[in-house]
Formats: structure tokens, sequence, C-alpha cells
């Protein structure tokens, strides 16, 4: 998968499967399209795992969501890398200084909120407003969480 999605050349999110990684098998996240999913954090989002209401991670810090299908037969099939970068105080006030990016299993943008594309990916940040509180971010489901 990351093959597929380095084709998109976003200098953020090279080698993004060396980052820590925050559940310990891929689990069903429904506001991803119902896609198994992992969770990955670069190291400038350190407190990713532990963020409490009313704290923020640091400019800079990358969350990364491969993504993966599964038939009915078994078969496996990437899906959409889902990124959300935070950016610098006052840069992005509409998402709350969160860049979204979609990247396709082929590379391809499907949109960045920063970009090309931006109205692909504005759904997004609704989503994200649910979680205001933990500045936009969902956690990995508890059961699934490393070390758990």
């Amino acid at each position: 998968m990351a093959q597929g999605y380095a084709a998109a050349q976003f200098e953020q999110l090279r080698n993004y499967q060396n980052w820590p990684l925050f559940n310990d098998a891929p689990y069903i996240s429904a506001t991803h399209g119902q896609r198994f999913v992992n969770s990955y954090a670069n190291r400038m989002a350190h407190n990713y795992g532990t963020l409490q209401e009313g704290e923020k991670l640091p400019t800079g810090s990358v969350l990364a969501k491969d993504s993966m299908t599964v038939t009915d037969e078994g078969n496996t099939h990437p899906g959409a890398l889902f990124v959300m970068e935070k950016l610098a105080e006052g840069t992005s006030p509409e998402t709350a200084d969160w860049r979204y990016i979609m990247v396709m299993p082929d590379g391809s943008l499907f949109g960045d909120t920063m970009g090309d594309r931006a109205d692909n990916v504005a759904y997004c940040h609704d989503c994200h407003e649910a979680v205001a509180d933990r500045d936009y971010t969902f956690f990995v489901p508890e059961e699934y969480v490393v070390g758990n």
C-alpha cells in the first residue's frame, strides 16, 4: 500500500509505516467507509495517544490512516490513505488549522483541503467537529490500542 500512496509525492507521508502505530490490529472505521484501518502518527504527534480534553497536538503533527477492504471471500484490497496535518495557528481557521488529504491506492489525489480538489474532502472536518474538544482527533477504539 505504501508504495501506491508514495506516487502522490507528499513529503510529509514518506515512510509513514515506520511511524508509531497506535493499534495492534486493523479495526473497522465507520467514519472511513467501513474499511479496516491502521492509525499512525509522526513523531511530532507524540502525545496523540494520550491527548486529554482541551489539549492540542503541536504544529507539524501528521496523523495517517491507511485502509483496506476485505471481501466476503477473504480477498484484501487497498483503500484510501486518510491524512490530517496540524498547521500553524491561523493558517486555516475554517478547519481549526487542520489540513485533510485523501490519497487513493494508486497515489492519485482525491482531495487536499489546502490544495487541489479541496471540495472533495471538506466533509472530513465536518465529521471531526464532533471531537473538537480533543483537537478534532478520533482515537483508536480501546480494544485495539497497542498494549491493551
